[in-house]
């Protein structure tokens, strides 16, 4: 039986930015080594886009892409901080960096690597995760 959903809260660094998105209290994250992962050290949770709410500071966001334009970086004018996306590996969903939630809601993490130097092979292995 698939664990229920809760509301986790989130947002950038200065407050700007802020979102809601339904994912159990038990998170399952990927940790990518990709070039912009690797550096940001971004916690991805991957979610439908159903899943996933802007509730506050669209017009604080600023987006950046590369490669095969595919992936929507979009950070906070203010602060910088990326606290979700649009990956390349889900562009129908959003990645939430778990780093960005707020206290409270999440009652465990469980962290998979996702080898960016094999893409196809694992991206074919979450492609669900962004699935209704």
């Amino acid at each position: 039986m698939a664990e229920p959903f809760v509301t986790h809260r989130g947002g950038c660094h200065c407050g700007a930015v802020r979102f809601e998105v339904d994912a159990p209290a038990h998170l399952k994250l990927l940790d990518c080594n990709c070039s912009m992962c690797r550096m940001t050290a971004f916690q991805h949770l991957i979610v439908p886009a159903s899943r996933f709410r802007l509730t506050q500071g669209a017009e604080f966001l600023s987006e950046y892409t590369f490669n095969t334009g595919t992936a929507k970086h979009r950070f906070c004018k203010r602060c910088g901080v990326k606290s979700f996306y649009v990956p390349r590996s889900h562009p129908d969903g959003y990645s939430v960096n778990a780093r960005c939630l707020d206290a409270g809601t999440v009652t465990g993490i469980e962290l998979e690597l996702f080898d960016d130097t094999r893409r196809a092979e694992s991206t074919a292995a979450v492609a669900h995760l962004s699935a209704e």
